[in-house]
């Protein structure tokens, strides 16, 4: 979708002779060092005004332009969409008939939006184009914050809405959950999250209230939360779309949710989990676009993905993968299969669970209740004649050693562990009870990771940085991008964080013969790190430093998710 708006954008600017191809091409090349909008960046590169664009890009779509700053909203307009809704898709509704809404947006190419408010509000939505500062503007004059306009969303469902406690039983909980109002605050809960970038929705139920939070880029963001006396409704909405027992609260279960938002399919991994006051309930939304990237956009500095792309491409041995829950680990794994999927090769896969299914791949989901393990598929996926085996975690000395066998007999194997550095697999690995000798013959290199969030370059801006700052990421100045560092001013874009997405860093240390030596003698992780690091290994930390050099995330985020990495 984003790459098919730039193609159609670039095509407008040329096709009307608004940029030359040679302007287009700058405006491209400092796009890449941003990575923000084309439009944005022309903008600031004073090659057009934002009027001109969004006059041209209006035209061409066949949509209207309307000024809002004098505009008088009828109050029947208004009160077509909620407040939190026209915050959520950055559009206010300027016209309302018997059959169709009219609304004012920001991005003309956002069409999929106007669908997603037809289908919520049962009514055609056509748009018509407006500056977008005009437009949250409006917005804010009219409904207020979004955060205030949250209780009105929800004040008009008393009367609508009969009070069900977690004591009821299952059909009422099961009739009160599938009411309108409820339905509705549930879907614009997820609604807001895409919209957000967020990973994990968390429904947390506590002694007097019901908290809603958000993790965006790893970190958690408490939003509005609605009523506690919606708390049982709403969680029994959420159980019975991912297929869950909802007479059953005093036991942890799983479900999924598919839906299909913003125009993209969406898969939703649900838990719940007992707590003193409800079940608590947590959504990790999996975005097939967010984590089938090639290595490229992963993070990797050059140096990195060269030895990285040699270790994944040897006949046979272990490369692990560690870090901790939430690390990118499955991301950079998929974007190694895939650079190595080809017609030559099979490869089978053993994970928990398959998060998202790669053409021409094996896939298998381990199922414990049945007594289908990762040993157990392990034992059984050899006689599948596979070039390429990947586990999707080695948890106990059973599986580490079936890995082991198979890399020693011909196999490459990729696993993760959960380990705060790269040394420390080999060591956690004998820890299991795997034999020196196994370990130093078959891992033929680990990888750790971390994901650090990215200054947003919407409100990117550069600052001097100070003698601490030098000596900390070991530079001068001149070693510096522009002899600059960067950081967020914190903006809209951004929810005033100053950092938007994340990329990797990461420490890649080859099992080399000094190194297996030094398995063999069962030295402890902190001597192989020396050793690593005497044959040129970089430090997670060392990493992400220079990652801040070069102007894509700050000293502070470095520190907050290297706090382990020890010089």
């Amino acid at each position: 979708m984003v790459e098919a708006r730039q193609r159609t954008l670039e095509r407008i600017l040329t096709s009307s002779g608004l940029l030359t191809r040679e302007q287009l091409n700058t405006a491209l090349e400092e796009q890449r060092k941003e990575k923000g909008r084309l439009e944005k960046v022309i903008i600031r590169l004073k090659l057009a005004t934002h009027d001109q664009i969004l006059d041209l890009v209006a035209a061409q779509l066949g949509m209207k332009r309307i000024k809002l700053e004098d505009y008088k909203f009828s109050e029947e307009a208004l009160k077509a969409i909620p407040a939190r809704t026209a915050h959520l898709y950055r559009m206010i509704p300027i016209k309302k008939t018997k059959k169709t809404l009219t609304v004012a947006m920001a991005d003309p190419f956002d069409i999929r939006s106007l669908d997603d408010l037809s289908l919520l509000l049962d009514c055609k939505v056509e748009g018509m184009v407006a500056p977008e500062d005009e437009v949250m503007k409006a917005i804010e004059k009219n409904y207020g914050l979004v955060e205030e306009s949250v209780e009105e969303m929800v004040a008009g469902m008393d009367e609508e809405l009969e009070v069900i406690h977690e004591e009821e039983g299952a059909e009422e909980l099961e009739e009160i959950a599938d009411e309108a109002p409820i339905i509705k605050l549930v879907s614009l809960i997820i609604l807001q999250a895409l919209k957000e970038r967020v990973s994990d929705i968390h429904l947390e139920p506590f002694e007097k209230t019901f908290k809603i939070r958000y993790r965006i880029d790893g970190v958690l963001h408490e939003k509005t939360p609605p009523p506690k006396r919606f708390q049982a409704a709403m969680l029994s909405r959420l159980k019975i779309m991912a297929g869950m027992n909802i007479a059953e609260r005093r036991l942890p279960q799983d479900g999924r949710i598919m839906l299909r938002m913003l125009g993209r399919d969406i898969d939703l991994r649900v838990s719940s989990f007992p707590s003193l006051f409800g079940e608590s309930i947590v959504m990790r939304i999996l975005d097939k676009s967010s984590v089938m990237l090639g290595l490229a956009e992963v993070g990797f500095l050059s140096d990195s993905e060269e030895l990285f792309n040699s270790l994944i491409k040897r006949p046979n041995g272990i490369m692990l993968v560690t870090g901790p829950t939430g690390s990118g680990k499955t991301t950079t794994l998929y974007a190694a299969l895939n650079k190595i999927n080809t017609a030559d090769v099979k490869i089978i896969t053993v994970e928990d669970p398959v998060e998202y299914h790669i053409s021409g791949i094996n896939q298998t989901q381990v199922k414990p209740n049945i007594g289908l393990t990762f040993a157990r598929c392990l034992r059984s996926i050899l006689r599948q004649a596979p070039n390429i085996i990947m586990i999707g975690e080695i948890r106990d000395v059973e599986t580490a050693e079936i890995a082991i066998r198979a890399s020693l007999t011909g196999h490459l194997v990729f696993s993760t562990l959960h380990t705060n550095d790269a040394p420390s697999a080999v060591t956690r690995l004998m820890d299991m009870g795997v034999k020196p000798f196994l370990v130093s013959s078959s891992v033929a290199g680990v990888m750790a990771q971390r994901l650090v969030r990215t200054i947003c370059s919407e409100c990117r801006e550069a600052y001097e940085p100070s003698t601490k700052d030098l000596l900390l990421l070991n530079k001068k100045k001149e070693d510096l991008k522009d002899g600059k560092l960067y950081r967020g001013k914190g903006c809209s874009a951004c929810t005033h964080t100053g950092y938007r997405k994340r990329t990797g860093i990461f420490e890649v240390m080859p099992v080399t013969d000094r190194i297996r030596d030094l398995i063999l003698e069962k030295a402890p992780a902190a001597t192989v790190k020396t050793r690593a690091r005497e044959e040129g290994m970089r430090t997670m930390r060392e990493d992400g430093f220079l990652k801040v050099a070069l102007g894509q995330t700050t000293i502070d985020e470095v520190l907050r998710v290297t706090q382990s990495d020890i010089e």
